[in-house]
């Protein structure tokens, strides 16, 4: 009504400071960083010219037409808000001829920030498996593996059988078995990975890991025969690579593909079965298997896995097939140990390095960060708005509102007996709008509180029952009754009897 709104640098009563990232349009550059209240995009809106006074019409005859009448109506970060300008889009009418009607152009200007994780923060995996982050401790205080390994987030196991989402443990199994295994597993919803299909993984993957351990310790014992210098040799990994050059390398293996750790897992794992009796092309199927044979391989990966597992507690010997489960349960019962087909290990203590009572479930799962931060929900007041109709506070940060007491919160008070408390909840911390104004002036003064009025929201109840045609009245104790509406008796300040308005009243008369 008073004139375009204009995007412009040269914005009313603000600083050079506060425009230094602004382009000659005035929306701010890409990269600039930005805190609370700070100018995205200046934007002036014309005021409305109203009547001049004789004093302003003489002082702009003298000194001319005055500055144009404007206001800084400017986009600007929200209070608490801070970040770095990752992208800005300008859509003019020319190119976009779908803006809203009356709009000649609109900015929009993308601002990012960094959140490191944090408690009360929101996380979910891929099957509704949610909640919040409870604790952030250092990673050397986590549980870790028995080869030193930590675990990045542990989970409650009492999130599962309730929801009955037993996907999520599907996920964690296959998700360690292709990880050491070096693949990526795509299981769709209803043509996925069977469970004994990825216990059979599980045991292929405890194979690889078996193989590619002991071919660690039989690299030093190689080691010490040559006439390597024991100081020039950093770690595991490059002492079993020199090995595996040589032993691969005498069984018509190429030592550049080696280079490749899934390759050089695989070859190991290969050999190491071949040197215990076993054929690894009876346990590792090629990619072009037919699905109906794959089951084979399977069982023959799990018998070899639970053999090989079995012979390294001690106890070799011709088991019979059908007794392998019944020997390995033993040998969990005794030692404490999972069998590797389980997806079970033994996790220790942090802190104190012992391991715990029972076998972990330890996996490799997806987990992703929900766009509910705790730094976005924490909120607090004193006082603030209320609502028009209920007089109580609004809800909701937005509104900077309060907290709800509900009702379960009132039972908690009823159940403690605190019945000050609760008085105090429902009337002058709500509803009581000249209770919460007598309570808020004794606090200053240091007075005694006086007892609180009637709640607004019963005077509320009152007239919607008067509306559907009820005669409600609220009877006092002393039998007064109280009226509400425009039959409310309200107390009016007293009336001063000075100035004009006062004598002509006195000597004429209300008329």
């Amino acid at each position: 009504k008073l004139g375009p709104e204009e995007i412009t640098r040269d914005i009313p009563n603000v600083g050079d400071d506060a425009i230094k990232d602004l382009d000659e349009n005035g929306i701010i550059r890409i990269g600039a960083e930005v805190g609370p209240n700070d100018i995205l995009v200046g934007k002036i809106t014309p005021k409305g010219e109203k009547e001049l006074t004789p004093e302003e019409r003489l002082l702009r005859a003298i000194f001319g037409e005055k500055s144009r009448d404007v206001k800084d109506t400017s986009l600007r970060m929200p209070h608490g808000e801070r970040g770095k300008v990752v992208d800005v889009k300008v859509f003019t009418r020319e190119e976009n001829s779908d803006l809203s009607a009356g709009v000649d152009m609109m900015v929009r200007v993308s601002v990012a920030q960094r959140r490191k994780l944090t408690a009360g923060d929101k996380m979910a995996g891929r099957h509704g498996n949610k909640g919040v982050v409870s604790k952030v401790v250092p990673v050397e205080d986590m549980p870790f593996l028995e080869d030193g390994t930590p675990v990045d987030i542990i989970l409650n196991p009492l999130g599962v059988p309730g929801r009955m989402n037993i996907g999520q443990v599907l996920e964690v199994h296959l998700g360690w078995a292709a990880k050491r295994l070096g693949y990526r597993a795509i299981t769709p919803v209803f043509d996925g990975a069977s469970e004994y299909e990825i216990e059979a993984e599980l045991a292929r993957a405890w194979v690889v890991d078996q193989a590619w351990r002991e071919s660690a310790a039989a690299a030093w014992e190689w080691i010490k025969e040559q006439e390597y210098d024991p100081e020039s040799i950093q770690d595991d990994d490059e002492v079993r690579r020199l090995y595996l050059e040589q032993w691969l390398g005498e069984r018509e293996y190429d030592p550049y593909d080696l280079n490749d750790v899934d390759y050089a897992r695989q070859s190991t794992a290969a050999e190491w079965l071949r040197d215990r009796g076993y054929d690894p092309d009876a346990i590792f199927y090629p990619e072009d298997v037919d699905p109906r044979v794959r089951e084979d391989y399977d069982k023959a990966a799990i018998n070899a896995c639970l053999r090989l597992w079995i012979e390294s507690h001690g106890q070799g010997g011709r088991i019979a097939e059908a007794r392998l489960m019944e020997v390995a349960q033993e040998i969990t019962n005794t030692t404490g140990q999972p069998m590797p087909t389980l997806g079970k290990q033994v996790l220790r203590d942090g802190k104190t390095g012992i391991p715990y009572d029972q076998p972990v479930t330890v996996g490799v799962m997806t987990i992703l960060k929900l766009h509910h931060l705790v730094e976005d929900k924490v909120h607090a007041r004193s006082t603030g708005p209320y609502s028009l109709v209920t007089q109580q506070p609004l809800g909701g940060k937005a509104q900077f509102g309060g907290q709800r007491f509900g009702e379960m919160e009132v039972w908690a008070l009823e159940a403690y007996g605190a019945a000050y408390t609760l008085q105090e909840m429902l009337t002058v911390k709500s509803d009581d709008v000249q209770g919460r104004v007598n309570t808020y002036e004794s606090i200053v003064k240091g007075e005694p509180i006086e007892e609180p009025s009637i709640p607004a929201s019963f005077r509320v109840l009152v007239k919607e029952l008067q509306s559907l045609g009820l005669a409600v009245e609220a009877v006092s104790e002393g039998g007064d009754v109280v009226r509400f509406g425009k039959d409310e008796e309200k107390q009016h300040p007293p009336r001063m009897d000075t100035g004009l308005l006062g004598i002509s009243e006195k000597f004429i008369g209300k008329r």
